[in-house]
C-alpha cells in the first residue's frame, strides 16, 4: 500500500508535466482548512474542503456586461477620467493601416466587423477620419471655387472659413448621429426578435467612420474643374464605402422580417448618398456665368451733302 508521501509526490509530478505541456495554462490554488485528518474522517473532511472552496465570479460577469455595450473594451475608471477613454484609442498604426484597407476593398462575405475589428472597436480611426475629410471637403471647396473663377475679371478670392463649420457640424453629425440610431434600432428588433443579433455601440460607431476614408483623396479630386469627373468620383466612392456598410449589417438585418431587413438596408443607402450628393453640390459647385453681349449703339451717319451752286 502506498503511503502518503507517494500520493503526494505523485500528484506534484502529475501536475508538473501538465505545465510542461501547456506553460500558458492558469492554475488554482487551494489550501485545506484542516491539514491533520484521519483516515475516518477523510470523505467528510473533504465535503469540509469543498465547501471552503467558493469562486466569486459576480464582479467578472458585471464587467463582461458593461462591456457589451463598448464592443469588448473595458474602461477603468469613471466616464470623468483620463483612463476611462484611453481604452478607446488603444490601436497601433498596423491595425489602423487594415482596417484602412478593409474599408477600401470590400469584398462579398468579408464582414468588415468580424475580419477586421476583431472584437477590438477604436475611436482613435474614425475620429481623425472626420477631422481630416472636414478640412479636405472645406479646403477642396474654396480652391475649387478660386479655379472655377479664374478666368474672371471682375472676381476677387476670399477664404470662406465658415465652410469648415458647416464641413464639420454635416460629417460629424452623420458619423455620430446616425450610428446612434442605427444601433439604437437594432437594440429595439433585438429585444423585439430574439433572433436577431446586433453590434454594440462602439462598433457601429467604429464602422460608419472608418467607411468615410474614400472621400478623402476623393474630395481631393473634386478640385479638377470636370464635371463628368467629379460625378464619377461620388459615384465610385458611393459604392464602396456603401458597400463597406451593407455588407456589415446585411448578415444582422437580414434575419428579421423581410420588409424590415429591406427598409433598414435602403435608409442606411440613403442616408449615405445624401452626404455624399449635398458635400459634392455645396462645396463643389461650378457657378455658371452667364455673359451678356455688349449692348449695340446704332450709330447715325450723317453726311452733310452739299450742293454746288
Amino acid at each position: 500500500m502506498a503511503s502518503p508521501n507517494d500520493l503526494q509526490f505523485q500528484e506534484f509530478d502529475e501536475a508538473a508535466e501538465l505545465l510542461s505541456a501547456d506553460p500558458g495554462a492558469s492554475t488554482l490554488s487551494m489550501s485545506a482548512s484542516n491539514t491533520s485528518t484521519t483516515a475516518a474522517g477523510g470523505g467528510g473532511g473533504g465535503r469540509g474542503g469543498g465547501e471552503d472552496v467558493k469562486l466569486d465570479l459576480s464582479e467578472e460577469e458585471g464587467e463582461e456586461e458593461s462591456s457589451e455595450l463598448l464592443g469588448g473594451q473595458k474602461p477603468t475608471g469613471g466616464f470623468w477620467t483620463f483612463e476611462y477613454y484611453q481604452s478607446f484609442f488603444n490601436v497601433d498604426t498596423v491595425q489602423v493601416l487594415d482596417r484602412v484597407k478593409g474599408s477600401l476593398m470590400p469584398l462579398p462575405g468579408r464582414n468588415f466587423i468580424k475580419h477586421n475589428l476583431r472584437s477590438n472597436p477604436d475611436l482613435y480611426g474614425p475620429f481623425w477620419i472626420c477631422v481630416t475629410l472636414v478640412f479636405s471637403v472645406a479646403i477642396g471647396g474654396n480652391l475649387s471655387s478660386f479655379l472655377s473663377e479664374k478666368g474672371n475679371p471682375s472676381y476677387h478670392y476670399r477664404p470662406q472659413f465658415h465652410r469648415v463649420t458647416i464641413a464639420a457640424l454635416v460629417i460629424f453629425m452623420y458619423a455620430w448621429l446616425v450610428p446612434v440610431g442605427l444601433w439604437g434600432f437594432l437594440t429595439w428588433r433585438q429585444g423585439a426578435e430574439r433572433q436577431i443579433g446586433g453590434y454594440s455601440f462602439l462598433e457601429t460607431v467604429c464602422v460608419y467612420g472608418y467607411s468615410l476614408f474614400i472621400y478623402i483623396p476623393t474630395s481631393v479630386l473634386w478640385i479638377i474643374p470636370f464635371e463628368w469627373l467629379r460625378w464619377t468620383l461620388i459615384l465610385v466612392a458611393m459604392v464602396i464605402s456603401g458597400s463597406v456598410l451593407v455588407l456589415t449589417f446585411w448578415p444582422v438585418v437580414r434575419e428579421d422580417t423581410k420588409v424590415m431587413a429591406v427598409a433598414t438596408v435602403v435608409t442606411i443607402v440613403v442616408l449615405h448618398t445624401l452626404l455624399a450628393v449635398g458635400c459634392k453640390m455645396y462645396f463643389f459647385q461650378t457657378e455658371v456665368h452667364v455673359t451678356s453681349a455688349a449692348p449695340i449703339t446704332p450709330t447715325i451717319n450723317m453726311t452733310i451733302a452739299t450742293k454746288a451752286h
